[in-house]
């Protein structure tokens, strides 16, 4: 018997070894992770777009990333391949990812004038959602602080985890959404803090299909189309330029927060329509919540949000106005400072997982030509 007991106490005590050598290993390991990431965020800080273009393209073979700028009332774009080579004027089609919920937010400015909706309206207004819960206002869910995640998950979700360019969010309808919120617990009256919120956006486009009588994919193409002029921005039916496109279904209930393919003429008229004064893009770019939801390191990087307006980050410090998107295989970035007149977008098949982000390289364009 004592010897059975030293026995367990040994093997115990090598697990427990293991264990604590295991934990001081991803130890060491993430805060190397945390020291080089710190450190990579200095020297970013000292480098040009031009010097980040360079770097973020290094041996990069199959990369192609799209600059354009508007300043003195002029635009001009840009085509950089590996080693951030000056390329063809190509005007390649990529996905934007999220900057689509700057055009759901422009689709909900517009139900606002025309008196169908109010930002302080809460969804269940519009929606059939269980009863007996606590609803976002409008307003919460497009300065993502209505206290819901960025998504849940669903089983349709798993090939993703396999395939991370693959779309993880086809196939998830309506349906699907509005059953999910049944495990959502909101608290009546409590103020939450900023927490992007792709989900949030799926409502909203829900909502908007029933305001509007008409499927998601329909309202949004006539809006981007007809009503802006944007003749090659739509929803994406996965023939972007690039290898790893985003597939989206006609009915998936998230096409609403990021399914929009487009060009690089195309955006900077979209960056242009932002700097025109339309009263309805304008009311976008109000500020409506005051969230900080930057720290230092990130405001280094470029993603300086004091305040949000409808869906539109909001960087006081350096008075831009920006938004970025990213699917599996692209990113993008808008930015434009209404003081100086100017603005920077940049499209990218690069993916989200690079050292230097596209949204870093757009930050820096966009100073070195508001100064």
């Amino acid at each position: 018997m004592k010897k059975r007991e030293k026995r367990k106490k040994k093997i115990l005590k090598t697990i427990l070894s293991v264990f604590v050598v295991v934990i001081v290993i991803a130890g060491v390991w993430y805060g190397l992770q945390v020291h080089s990431a710190h450190k990579l965020l200095r020297r970013i800080e000292d480098m040009s777009s031009e010097e980040l273009l360079q770097e973020a393209l290094a041996g990069k073979k199959e990369a192609r990333v799209t600059v354009g700028v508007i300043k003195d009332g002029q635009a001009a774009y840009e085509v950089y391949g590996p080693d951030a080579a000056a390329l063809e004027q190509t005007e390649y089609r990529y996905e934007i990812g999220s900057i689509t919920k700057t055009m759901t937010a422009a689709l909900i400015a517009q139900a606002i004038q025309e008196e169908k909706l109010s930002l302080t309206d809460t969804i269940d207004r519009y929606l059939e959602l269980p009863a007996g819960k606590v609803y976002p206002t409008i307003e919460s869910l497009l300065t993502h602080t209505s206290g819901l995640d960025g998504y849940y998950f669903e089983w349709s979700m798993l090939p993703y985890l396999v395939h991370p360019e693959k779309n993880p969010f086809q196939g998830i309808t309506a349906e699907a959404v509005v059953q999910e919120y049944q495990e959502t617990k909101l608290k009546e009256g409590k103020e939450y803090g900023f927490e992007y919120s792709n989900y949030g956006f799926a409502l909203l486009g829900l909502m908007l299909e029933q305001i509007y009588d008409t499927d998601y994919t329909s309202l949004l193409n006539k809006y981007l189309q007809s009503d802006l002029g944007l003749k090659n921005t739509y929803v994406s039916n996965g023939d972007a330029d690039f290898d790893g496109n985003w597939i989206w279904e006609n009915d998936d209930a998230y096409i609403s927060a990021g399914a929009v393919v487009s060009d690089i003429t195309d955006m900077l008229l979209y960056a242009e329509a932002q700097l025109g004064g339309d009263p309805m893009l304008t009311m976008c770019h109000q500020a409506l919540k005051q969230v900080n939801a930057a720290d230092k390191w990130e405001r280094m990087g470029g993603f300086g949000i004091n305040e949000i307006g409808m869906s539109w980050m909001i960087d006081q410090e350096n008075g831009i106005i920006w938004h970025n998107g990213a699917t599996g295989m692209h990113t993008s970035y808008l930015g434009f400072c209404p003081e100086k007149n100017t603005a920077v977008v940049v499209l990218s098949n690069l993916s989200q997982n690079e050292d230097i982000e596209t949204t870093t390289i757009g930050f820096k364009k966009l100073m070195e030509i508001s100064r």
